[in-house]
């Protein structure tokens, strides 16, 4: 199975190759990807140093252009195509049909994946990407059980990648409405769950700490308490007149426990969220991860998950805690 790691700069994406990542996923400086924050991504210069940096060891860049433009932006989204293929990169990670329709009929030759954003979940789904677009790779949203993923292995025209570690969406991908409601700005359109204009901090007496989304009381941490970026999904609110993670908990999605699982299924390979976080989260998350994989393709038989493992990665998580999130789901 190939690692696929995160890479939100230049050190990042250096560190992800040096730690094992077969490939790395990256995005352009601006609102074609789904993690434009300020300080994030790259410009021309940056990516075509980073893709000779990766083939020059063997390793492959992606980049994703997975936000949905409306008709009146298709032709910047255009142009990042372009631009993928002149720098070279080895697939675009997209979801907006015109996007890939465009990339399949100008630019045959570069592998197209359908981005998690694209919120295929289901065969026919699936099947109609590869016919209509000549998708090379699908990556799963992150709300399917794993004998969902099993049985779409089994079905899928094209070969699937997963999600194996990191932050959790508790929507569907590519389908949230939770921040536009807040913003009025559209993750899936305008690359982030909250831009950072409209976040607010504020500092109090009692060194409680307090952060607004546009006005929108989102959360409050007491001193010494860890506060993370402000998401909607992720806030704490009074209901019932109680307060408390009403949407979602902060958390990271784990599935080391699942790798052989995951690796009989026929995936083929597995991503790790995170072109948000530091290059000390992508060295230790890559470098993990990477052990865990060469033991397995080592000896399947005799895999078993090291504790080591698990405190590492949970040691980077969200809140330092892990879940399975919807893997282990009872239903499906």
């Amino acid at each position: 199975m190939q690692l696929v790691c995160p890479a939100g700069n230049l050190p990042a994406l250096r560190v992800a190759i040096d730690a094992g990542a077969d490939a790395v996923y990256a995005g352009f400086r601006d609102q074609t990807n789904a993690r434009a924050f300020p300080g994030l991504n790259f410009d021309a210069d940056e990516l075509r140093q980073g893709i000779a940096y990766a083939h020059a060891r063997g390793k492959q860049v992606y980049l994703a252009l997975n936000t949905y433009p409306d008709s009146a932006r298709l032709e910047y989204w255009e142009g990042a195509v372009d631009h993928a293929a002149e720098l070279g990169v080895d697939a675009i990670i997209a979801a907006e049909m015109g996007v890939l329709d465009y990339a399949c009929r100008r630019h045959p030759q570069m592998a197209r994946h359908l981005s998690v954003q694209g919120s295929a979940t289901t065969a026919a789904a699936l099947k109609y990407a590869y016919e209509r677009f000549g998708i090379a790779r699908a990556v799963l949203p992150r709300v399917l059980s794993v004998q969902q993923v099993e049985r779409l292995c089994q079905a899928s025209p094209v070969p699937l990648e997963v999600f194996a570690f990191g932050s959790l969406c508790i929507m569907v991908e590519g389908r949230c409405q939770l921040s536009s409601y807040v913003t009025g700005m559209s993750p899936n359109r305008h690359g982030v769950c909250s831009p950072a204009r409209f976040v607010q901090w504020d500092e109090h007496p009692d060194a409680s700490r307090t952060v607004r989304l546009n006005g929108v009381l989102i959360d409050r941490f007491a001193e010494h308490e860890a506060a993370g970026y402000p998401t909607v999904c992720k806030g704490r609110f009074e209901v019932g007149g109680e307060i408390f993670h009403a949407l979602e908990e902060p958390t990271s999605l784990n599935t080391l426990e699942l790798l052989p699982r995951l690796a009989r299924a026929g995936v083929v390979a597995l991503k790790i969220e995170g072109r948000q976080r530091g290059a000390a989260y992508v060295k230790a998350v890559a470098g993990t991860w990477r052990r865990a994989i060469d033991r397995y393709q080592a000896d399947p038989a005799r895999w078993v998950l090291d504790d080591e493992w698990q405190q590492a990665l949970s040691a980077h998580a969200e809140g330092q805690q892990t879940t399975l999130g919807p893997y282990h789901r009872a239903w499906h």
